[in-house]
Order: structure tokens, then C-alpha cells, then sequence
């Protein structure tokens, strides 16, 4: 993806698509929660030979220093005198001084003082690849509410403002956490000299772009899944020296990297790495926890308040809860740092069961909810429910806390409140049950029975077990008017299943009253709020299928930390295809996050809106219930040619004969291709030409008027002609 490189514009009737087309297979996408000074939102996407960093939005470069970078730099970084320049010419020290800090290029990128109002959708500004050398398979970032730079402070982390924090696992095994500038690198920096060079000068961990990689070991697998989380040490009772304990207490943050992956019957690992030093290239480091599993899990996330309890999916058994910080056995002299050698299970949720069988529904995603204080799960068969773990619903208590609830006799978790996903039913619908031979082992084989035998292959366990879907649950930044809330974009099957909740805490409210048969109350109840489908996704895919889903939240115009208003839905919708992205924004006419939230207004685009050339989507047109065709074989009665041309031919009068040089001139007809419906360039001619008085006074309207008459009568006659014989056929559509 190049940075002037434009994407397809696509408008349906519910939203815009804005499609990118890229080179590479992608593998993984990720949102960074942090924008950049600038003001762009940050996206990070695996591909086939590394990664790639894309700056979509913000300020936009200065015009001379874009310029500059393609006519290469003479001398000067990014317009400003070439100071440091002067400074290496001139010193005296100049033969002592080092060759590699003799030509260090410091980088100082420019941008515009404000956003550009002509674009009617965000550019972008820059993007960076960090070359691997193989396939990068997953990523993750760190469970932060999305805010600005200058806004990033988690318990005084000031790497936050200045750095992007992520990990990355490649298919050669490798686990990397690495950091990068926040600020993009500026054209005159991707046009260094030394960049042209050599073929891997620009590889990734050479520090060329301020990067800094560190190597994380001990993986005998390539991982199937990452997680990421900011914690600080607290004092440790297990220390073994007072120096030690106190040092801890004021220790930095510290960031912990989980990878599972399918060593042996399954396998945890889990990294503990200190973020002043992640900032520096350092030795690599090994896990200071693995945990096997009875079988491998299928995603993993933490939480985002409580960065201890880990959240893994092993479907189709259960879904666990677990904390690394707790010792699953007495304080032992194996624990070298903060956190025990083995950590514990907190507890297990269980989904239900596919009916009629014993087989449990699998567990497509599993993600934290509420900032981490309940669960939000969705089903291979569409189902998708919640598990109050905190006691967040006004419904009752937590879910261990309520009578009757928990972990009932058949070994399942109730959900505090669940539901079906639109357009999922064919996933639940179960084999047939009709006996087709009686009781009898044989059945032959017939169109019916084969079709039995389709269905009864198609539907249950095994069906479900190749649904895939997912879960993406984005905070939204609270404002000085509304509180803190999240919004959920999940997908199952495809791109044809793709929902995005507004607002959680809304939507759950909602769904309980809806059950609770108390409705809602649109003035002093609870918002009303639904799950939104996102249609025609097909559209800019253009034939790929989706592989995973994201979400971008829409920052206020003026780049303020609260979302853009109540214009549509709260976050963009990114779409994954195989080689495509696809950045889904809902239209502001369709959906609204206020009571009585549709909008009837539309933002006004500039010139350039206007002018652009997007590929506009319509509706197919309704068709007629019934169409009637004359299929008679009697015979049919011509119509006079001579009276119909008559209608249409000029009276010829004698009084009426004109010069040549009286005439006016000859109709000029517009140029246009001979192709398709060439007669409308003489309809559009001769509708543009104008009668002169001299014409409307030759005309005579009575013979007009007998001509017309005795179309008349022959029409008539036509009409009683054709009465016998007649059948009439309705094709419905």
C-alpha cells in the first residue's frame, strides 16, 4: 500500500466502503489504541514478509517536503538549513570522528498546521515495512482505551507518548516485542541513500527506522495466538531480601507477552519484559511461566482491568480464567522474579450443548467485557451470551453469587443474559429426523434420499466444527457527557454475518428488558440499542472471502479524544480480506446512537467529493407481480403505414415553398459514439432546437386531427379482431 495510493470508493445504501488493494497475503490486522501526534490512527498488519505500518489520517506532509523526497535530498532534512551539516564540514575533529556518526540522519518530519478539508475521506499519510524475511501469523496490542499521544499514561508510562508498543509471532517460531516511533517517518527518511544501497538495509531490528526488537524464546512452535499487557510490579512476599522488596515497590511498568501454541497437547508460555529496557535492543528472554495443556487453546486475551487473569478459549470444553500471579502451589524456591513458576485456574464457564447430540456447540471467540468484569462468548451455531462474572448486570448479584446459577448439574454455565445472531438459523437447523426406509439398514438411492443424505452431512457437529468467527471489543472514550462504554464487532461465517453492538452496556440493558417483558422506555429507561448488520460487504471484497474483522473508533473532527458524535455508528469497521482491507463507514441517514438517532442530515463534501469517481451501488429495482403476454394464433390485421406515417410527415402547401437562403441551416447532431442507443443523439437534437413562429403558422391542426382520428378506428378494429383466440399467460417474477 503506497502512501499516495487512493482506494476504491464504494457507496451502498447503508454505508461507504473505502477498499485498499495490497501485494501481500495478510495474516493478521491490528488497530493501535494510541494515535500519533499528527493525528492518524494506526494501523499494523502481517503479511508474507514482515510487517507493515500504515498512518491513515492526521496532518498530512508539507507539499516541499514531498517534493523534495522525489528529486532526493540535496543537503537539507525536511526544508530546514542543513545545520548539523555545516557542523560535520567544518570541526575540526572531522578525521577523529566516527564514519557511522559522520552521516547519522536525524529525522524531523514536517506536517501541515490543520487537517485538509477537500478530502472527503481520511488519506494516507505514510507507511513503513519492517522486512522478517518470512510470514508474521499474529499480532497484538496492548488493551488500552484508544485516546491521543498526549493523552497515553498508564501509571506514568511515558514510553507510551513517544513509542507503539506491539508483539508480533513469525512462522520460523520467533516471538518479538518490538517498538517503533509514533510519529511516521518522513519521505525525505525513506529516501536515504544507504536505504538504496542494500537490499536489507531497511530489514527490521537494523534500527534504521528507530525500531528496537526484542527476542522472546523458548517457543518449539510457531505461536496460534498473542496477548499483550501493562502491569507494575507490586511487593512480593516471596522476595528473599528486604533490598529486593523495596526495589519492586518502585520498579517501572512492565510488560507481559502470552503465546500459546500447539507444542506437545497444547502449550502456554508467558514473557516478562521491562519496558525501559524493551525500548533497547537487549538479550533475549526466556519464559518465566509454561503451562501445558490437555489440548491446544484457540485464542487468549487479557484483562483489561485485571492484567493478571488471562482469558483462554479451549473450546469446545470451556472457557477458563487464568492468573498468573497466584501460585497454584505453596511459595517454593523456583520463582526467581515478581511471579510465581505456575500460576492458577480461577475457573471454567461452560457452553450447552448442540441438540440432540452430547457434543458441546463450539466456542468461536470468547473476549472480555465491561472492562473486564464480564464475558461475552459467540457460538459456532450463531448463539452468542454473556457471563456476568462481577455482578454488572442490574439484573441480580455476580453469577457464583446467585441462587440457581453457576455451574448447574449438566455441567453448564447460565448466561446472564443470550441470544441469536440474524441470518443463522441454517446453522442451527438439525438433521433431518424422518425415517426414510422404514427401520430397514438398506435404503436405496433416490433423488429424495439423496438429499437426505446432504442435509443430514451439512448440519451438526461436524458442520459446526469448520464455522469460523470472531470477537472485537473496542473502549470508547468516555466525554465530559457520556461515560465510559464499548462497542462490540463480530463476525461468524463470512462477510455476509458481520454485527457491530454500539454500545454494550446499552445493549445489555435492553436485551434483559426485553426478556424481563417490561419493554423500553424511550424517555427515562434505557437507550435503545440493537445489533447493526453490516450489508454488502461482498461489494468491496470483490469476491474474497473475510478472514477477520476490526474496528477503528471515529475521533472527534477537531481531533479530540470523544468520538465523532452521534452520526452513525461509533467505530469503523474494518474488514480483512485475503489481499484486501476493507474500512467500512456506516452512513449517518441509517443508524444513530440517540434516542430516535437517525440523522437526516449529510456532511457537506467539497469540490473533490463531487468530482469523485466512486463506483455508486443502487439497489435492484423492484419487479412487476405479473407480466401478461398475447400468445394468440389467430390471424392479425395490419396497420395502415400510410395513415401512421401521415401523423408524422410535414402538410405540404404550396404557398409555403422557401428559398435556400431562406432556409435555416442544417441541424448539427453532437459527436458521440455509434454504439448502443445512437437514435437518442437525434431526439436530444431536435428537442433542442427551437420552432420558429413562421413553422407553427404552416401547420394545419385539422388534418393533424383527421389522421389522428383514423388511427383510431383502426386501432378499434384491430381490438375486435383480436378477441378470439386469445390466451393470456402470467409469468410471475
Amino acid at each position: 500500500m503506497a502512501p499516495t495510493m487512493g482506494p476504491r470508493v464504494r457507496r451502498t445504501a447503508q454505508n461507504t466502503q473505502y477498499t485498499y488493494n495490497l501485494t501481500r497475503r495478510i495474516h493478521a490486522v491490528e488497530t493501535y489504541p494510541v494515535l500519533s501526534p499528527q493525528g492518524a490512527t494506526i494501523l499494523i498488519y502481517g503479511h508474507e514478509n514482515g510487517i507493515t505500518i500504515v498512518w491513515r489520517g492526521g496532518r498530512q506532509f508539507k507539499p516541499d517536503v514531498v517534493k523534495e523526497a522525489e528529486h532526493g535530498p540535496k543537503g537539507k532534512q525536511n526544508g530546514k538549513p542543513p545545520v548539523d551539516a555545516m557542523i560535520i564540514v567544518d570541526s575540526d575533529d572531522e578525521d577523529e570522528a566516527p564514519a557511522g556518526k559522520a552521516g547519522s540522519f536525524v529525522d524531523e518530519p514536517q506536517f501541515e498546521e490543520s487537517l485538509s478539508e477537500d478530502s472527503p475521506y481520511p488519506e494516507i499519510t505514510q507507511t513503513l515495512d519492517l522486512e522478517f524475511g518470512t510470514a508474521v501469523f499474529n499480532l497484538a496490542t496492548l488493551p488500552i482505551t484508544p485516546c491521543l499521544a498526549e493523552d497515553a499514561l498508564w501509571g506514568g508510562t511515558e514510553i507510551l507518548k513517544e513509542k507503539i508498543v506491539f508483539a508480533a509471532s513469525c512462522a520460523t517460531r520467533e516471538v518479538f516485542l518490538i517498538t517503533l516511533p509514533l510519529v511516521p517517518p518522513s519521505p525525505l527518511s525513506k529516501a536515504r541513500p544507504e536505504l538504496q544501497e542494500s537490499l536489507l538495509a531497511g530489514k527490521a531490528g537494523n534500527g534504521k527506522w528507530g525500531e528496537t526488537m526484542t527476542l522472546l524464546t523458548g517457543q518449539q512452535k510457531y505461536s496460534d495466538g498473542l496477548a499483550v499487557a501493562l502491569i507494575r510490579s507490586k511487593v512480593s512476599e516471596r522476595s528473599k531480601s528486604s533490598e529486593r522488596s523495596r526495589s519492586e515497590s518502585k520498579a517501572p511498568p512492565r510488560v507481559v507477552v502470552a503465546a500459546h501454541s500447539r507444542e506437545a497437547s497444547g502449550t502456554l508460555r508467558l514473557w516478562d519484559v521491562p519496558l525501559e529496557d524493551a525500548a533497547k535492543a537487549g538479550r533475549p528472554i526466556e519464559p518465566f511461566q509454561t503451562e501445558f495443556l490437555p489440548r491446544p487453546l484457540i485464542s487468549i486475551s487479557f484483562n483489561p482491568t485485571n492484567s493478571t487473569q488471562l482469558l483462554c478459549n479451549a473450546s469446545p470444553n470451556a472457557v477458563r480464567v487464568y492468573d498468573y500471579a497466584i501460585a497454584s502451589m505453596p511459595p517454593d524456591d523456583l520463582s526467581e522474579g515478581p511471579f510465581p513458576s505456575q500460576g492458577s485456574w480461577l475457573m471454567s464457564l461452560y457452553p450447552p450443548f448442540t441438540r440432540p447430540t452430547a457434543t458441546r456447540k463450539p466456542i468461536l471467540a470468547a473476549s472480555w467485557i465491561a472492562h473486564g468484569r464480564a464475558i461475552l462468548v459467540l457460538l459456532a451455531d450463531g448463539q452468542w451470551g454473556v457471563w456476568d462474572i462481577d455482578g454488572v448486570s442490574p439484573q441480580g448479584p455476580a453469577l457464583f453469587g446467585k441462587p440457581g446459577s453457576g455451574i448447574r448439574g449438566d455441567a453448564l454455565t447460565e448466561f446472564n443474559v443470550s441470544g441469536y445472531v440474524e441470518g443463522t438459523s441454517p446453522l442451527r437447523n438439525p438433521a433431518s429426523t424422518r425415517a426414510s426406509g422404514g427401520g430397514t439398514e438398506f435404503v436405496p438411492m433416490t433423488p429424495h434420499s439423496r438429499r437426505e443424505a446432504i442435509n443430514a452431512s451439512s448440519y451438526g457437529p461436524g458442520r459446526l466444527a469448520s464455522v469460523k468467527g470472531g470477537i472485537v471489543v473496542t473502549p470508547l472514550p468516555s466525554s465530559a457527557t457520556t461515560t465510559s462504554d464499548e462497542s462490540v464487532t463480530l463476525w461468524i461465517g463470512g462477510a455476509e454475518h458481520v454485527f457491530v453492538i454500539p454500545g454494550v452496556l446499552k445493549f445489555w440493558d435492553a436485551q434483559i428488558r426485553k426478556g424481563a417483558g417490561g419493554g423500553v422506555n424511550l424517555f427515562s429507561g434505557a437507550q435503545p440499542t440493537r445489533m447493526v448488520r453490516l450489508g454488502d460487504l461482498s461489494v468491496g471484497l470483490m469476491g474474497e472471502r473475510c478472514t477477520r474483522v476490526g474496528a477503528i473508533v471515529r475521533f472527534a473532527e477537531n481531533g479530540s479524544a470523544s468520538p465523532a458524535g452521534n452520526e452513525g455508528l461509533p467505530v469503523e469497521v474494518l474488514v480483512c480480506g485475503e489481499s484486501r482491507l476493507v474500512i467500512v463507514r456506516e452512513s449517518e441517514t441509517v443508524v444513530g446512537t440517540r434516542i430516535g438517532g437517525v440523522m437526516d442530515r449529510r456532511k457537506r463534501l467539497g469540490e473533490r467529493a463531487r468530482e469523485s469517481s466512486a463506483i455508486i451501488v443502487h439497489p435492484r429495482p423492484e419487479q412487476p407481480g405479473s407480466v401478461a403476454y398475447n400468445l394468440s394464433v389467430g390471424p392479425r390485421k395490419k396497420p395502415s403505414r400510410g395513415n401512421v406515417t401521415d401523423l408524422f410527415s410535414v402538410p405540404a402547401d404550396e404557398n409555403t415553398t422557401q428559398t435556400e437562403e431562406a432556409q435555416p441551416p442544417p441541424m448539427r447532431l453532437p459527436s458521440r459514439p455509434r454504439s448502443g442507443f445512437a437514435f437518442a443523439d437525434s431526439l436530444n437534437a431536435a428537442a433542442d432546437v427551437e420552432q420558429r413562429q413562421d413553422e407553427e403558422d404552416e401547420r394545419d391542426v385539422e388534418v393533424e386531427m383527421l389522421d389522428i382520428m383514423e388511427i383510431d378506428r383502426e386501432l378499434e378494429t384491430m381490438d375486435t379482431g383480436r378477441g378470439r383466440g386469445r390466451k393470456k399467460v402470467i409469468f410471475d417474477s
